[in-house]
């Protein structure tokens, strides 16, 4: 009896902290310049709640910020254009319309890099995602749970916005957070709805105890064909965008081509005359 209480503590003393099980992230580079370069803005954005929502922002596009420098990048970036417009500007009347303007164009331009980053970043994710289902799934059917199948697709397949995605969900896993809330991290970062259906899908699995290697043929099977319905979406726009360059740029040409030599002809008076001489001969 002695010797198992002495053996449980000695196991109690020698496992680690549960602290200990934390992943221990690199934390994000600052500069100092960006971050000081506003003394008031941790406590606005912390205050206002826009910490986290750019935060989020920062995480879908992977940039290598955090939201106090991307604020203050913002912010100086629109008083640089505001003090170039001023002077540029300095012997106009309108100079404070062309600053405000200009102003208004530096708060927003990170604003539209950013999302179209995040977006373009989606749309890889969205078209690799139906192969990645395939190998996970091909995978769990050869033998391998869950996590070594997506070990093997990271380790295996090029370096993608999935796979990286895939990669630092799998290192948060690996640090001790559920897999459940793992995946649900990873869909709140991605927020699209084939990764939604993912996660959804493997979540219901897990808690219904239904096989994963069912849960991944279906998802392979619905993501193919959301994948066809987005094609055929295109598909049918493609008309509509068609009209924009038709009327504004090929329309105009072909009136040019033709009415330019009959208004010539007009404005030379040889239109009316061959009109007139026209009409006598038929008299």
């Amino acid at each position: 009896m002695g010797v198992a209480s002495y053996c449980q503590v000695q196991v109690s003393l020698d496992l680690p902290k549960p602290a200990e099980y934390a992943p221990k992230l690199k934390k994000p580079v600052r500069s100092t310049y960006l971050y000081h370069i506003v003394p008031f803005t941790p406590e606005l954005l912390q205050k206002s709640g826009w910490d986290v929502r750019i935060k989020r922002r920062l995480e879908a596009a992977h940039f290598k910020m955090i939201p106090v420098e991307f604020f203050n990048f913002k912010i100086m970036l629109t008083v640089i254009i505001v003090v170039l417009l001023s002077v540029l500007f300095q012997a106009m009347r309108a100079r404070f319309i062309f600053m405000l303007v200009g102003g208004a164009m530096g708060y927003l331009i990170p604003d539209i890099i950013l999302n179209q980053k995040i977006n373009k970043r989606r749309r890889l994710i969205v078209k690799q995602l139906p192969e990645a289902i395939d190998l996970i799934g091909l995978c769990i059917e050869a033998g391998l749970d869950f996590n070594s199948a997506l070990r093997w697709v990271v380790e295996k397949l090029p370096k993608t916005p999935l796979i990286e995605e895939f990669s630092f969900m799998l290192e948060e896993i690996k640090w001790g957070k559920p897999r459940s809330q793992a995946l649900k991290d990873m869909s709140r970062r991605l927020n699209t709805t084939e990764v939604n259906s993912l996660v959804l899908t493997l979540a219901q699995a897990e808690r219904m105890g239904t096989p994963v290697a069912e849960a991944f043929a279906i998802l392979s099977e619905d993501s193919r064909a959301q994948r066809f319905h987005r094609g055929e979406r295109i598909a049918l726009k493609a008309p509509i965008k068609i009209l924009i360059p038709l009327i504004f740029c090929i329309l105009p040409v072909i009136g040019i081509v033709v009415g330019a030599p009959i208004l010539i002809e007009f404005m030379q008076g040889d239109f009316v005359q061959g009109i007139g001489d026209s009409l006598t001969k038929d008299k």
